[in-house]
């Protein structure tokens, strides 16, 4: 064992919100079990998000691909577009990951509303955008967490200072 000790980075990291947004989903389309584990997919339909930075609404046309492994847990992989309103267009590619325990996850997938503080659902979405005014999102690292209702999903979006 090294005895040195291991130096410490001298910046913490804070979390500042940058927006919260209610998507709209279809119910979810059961693929069945495949050699990955149990395949869904969600198309979403619309929605709309607001923060201090940038607001506006989500379009239709995006889905999360979800699998259910064995040990219970969904692994999500959402992708999306936002639309600012003045117009720019921001890709998300959101992935992350949904569990608890095996009576609440059965609540859920059959729509009930669920305390969020029952379940664990983080994301860690990525952006895109060849919008200047919104260029400053390519190089940011969030986080979000999330509430999953019957036809929608919640999200609060953190930016990683």
């Amino acid at each position: 064992m090294n005895d040195k000790q291991i130096p410490v980075v001298s910046v913490e990291p804070e979390l500042k919100l940058l927006y919260n947004t209610a998507i709209e989903v279809d119910d979810p389309l059961l693929l069945g079990r495949s050699p990955y584990g149990e395949r869904r997919i969600i198309n979403i339909t619309g929605g709309s998000f607001s923060g201090d930075r940038l607001s506006g609404r989500v379009l239709s046309g995006g889905a999360d691909w979800q699998i259910i492994r064995a040990d219970g847990v969904a692994e999500l992989q959402a992708r999306y577009t936002l639309e600012t309103g003045d117009g720019a267009l921001i890709y998300v590619t959101n992935r992350g990951l949904r569990h608890a325990s095996e009576d609440t996850m059965k609540r859920l997938a059959a729509g009930e509303d669920v305390d969020p503080k029952n379940y664990y659902f983080r994301t860690t979405p990525v952006f895109e955008t060849g919008s200047p005014e919104y260029s400053w999102l390519n190089g940011i690292v969030s986080i979000a967490v999330g509430e999953r209702r019957a036809k929608q999903v919640i999200l609060s979006v953190y930016e990683l200072l």
